[in-house]
């Protein structure tokens, strides 16, 4: 039996400062992610692509029911992935753009790659990477360790491959964020697919890169340089960040490398690529940025999590931190500079 509100208790009752919807958004946001991956896997996209549909066509195509069909059309339309027009259904841009494996910008690889680990960004996932302050996707210091191994070379090949599709799109970007038309020669350190170095060499084609990165890696990379025309500019070198020299180079480029790991790795990388540098040289950092006291914004916030269950130290940085670090090594005219969307670059210059 319900225990009788007391008077007392009644009388603190009273209308909240706030509405909640802060805490809605969070519960109800729990859903929408899982639900656009089921509709990636259902190729929703792709089928509304080919022509507009209607609800009892969409229905009909992907073999589900009326009512889970309007559930996973809702969601989608709400993000703004699709559009109702005259009861048909139709793609917005930015689904042509990120949703449709054709596309140049497709992140469809990445969708593929969180499906693949979808335990990870479960309650349990998260709580277990939270109490145990250990990744729970990979097991080791540095998923570059695991992807070394010969028997994960498929596993290499799909993060690759998913970093491609998320890497693409600021890769276009943030070369117009500087003036590299004095730079020559560009190492993209841990450079993955290359897909940065395929953006600035199409933005400043008198700039030579190399991609430096382990085996399986850079055998992919060279398929994306090949699928690009850029065999004349950009090349691949196997190396171990850690423990191999630097080529010469005046640039030195880190994306999303410096969040998978702790404050003195990445002190570490920072003093190497200072010592190697050209006079004059720059390095960048690319990635996303908490605010100076790592409040927000959310979304950076929220990929820190991401962190937390891949890597182990892993973290993203501020803007400040990350110009600290710069100026500890030696580093002038440091700029941190928002570039696309959530991305950023932090930039300094080796003194002559």
């Amino acid at each position: 039996m319900t225990q009788a509100i007391s008077k007392a208790q009644i009388n603190k009752l009273h209308k909240p400062k706030t509405d909640g919807t802060q805490v809605w958004d969070v519960i109800v946001g729990l859903y929408n992610y899982p639900t656009l991956l089921v509709a990636h896997e259902l190729k929703l996209f792709p089928l509304l692509a080919e022509k507009p549909r209607t609800l009892q066509e969409i229905s009909q195509s992907l073999n589900l029911a009326l009512r889970a069909t309007g559930t996973l059309l809702s969601v989608c339309a709400s993000m703004d992935f699709i559009q109702l027009k005259d009861e048909y259904y139709s793609l917005t841009t930015i689904a042509y753009e990120y949703l449709i494996e054709t596309s140049p910008t497709s992140f469809c690889g990445y969708l593929d790659l969180m499906i693949a680990n979808a335990d990870s960004f479960s309650y349990a996932g998260v709580k277990k990477a939270i109490l145990t302050d250990a990744p729970t996707v990979y097991e080791g210091d540095s998923l570059y360790e695991v992807h070394e191994q010969e028997e994960k070379d498929q596993v290499t090949r799909t993060f690759t491959k998913a970093m491609h599709c998320i890497s693409i799109p600021p890769a276009l970007a943030w070369p117009e964020s500087l003036d590299l038309s004095s730079n020559r020669y560009m190492l993209d350190i841990a450079g993955g697919s290359g897909a940065h170095s395929i953006g600035a060499t199409l933005k400043w084609p008198d700039l030579k890169a190399t991609i430096l990165d382990i085996g399986p890696v850079c055998e992919v990379a060279q398929e994306y340089i090949a699928e690009y025309g850029l065999l004349e500019q950009i090349s691949t070198e196997i190396s171990d960040m850690w423990n191999d020299p630097f080529p010469s180079a005046d640039l030195h480029f880190y994306s999303l490398i410096y969040h998978n790991y702790d404050f003195e790795k990445n002190r570490f990388l920072t003093r190497k690529s200072f010592d190697s540098l050209e006079p004059g040289g720059r390095i960048i950092i690319h990635q996303w940025l908490f605010n100076d006291n790592r409040t927000g914004p959310l979304a950076t916030a929220a990929f820190n999590v991401i962190m937390q269950i891949w890597c182990a130290g892993g973290q993203e940085y501020s803007g400040l931190e990350l110009s600290t670090l710069l100026a500890e090594v030696g580093f002038i005219d440091i700029e941190v500079k928002p570039t696309f969307g959530y991305w950023s670059i932090v930039t300094g210059r080796k003194p002559e």
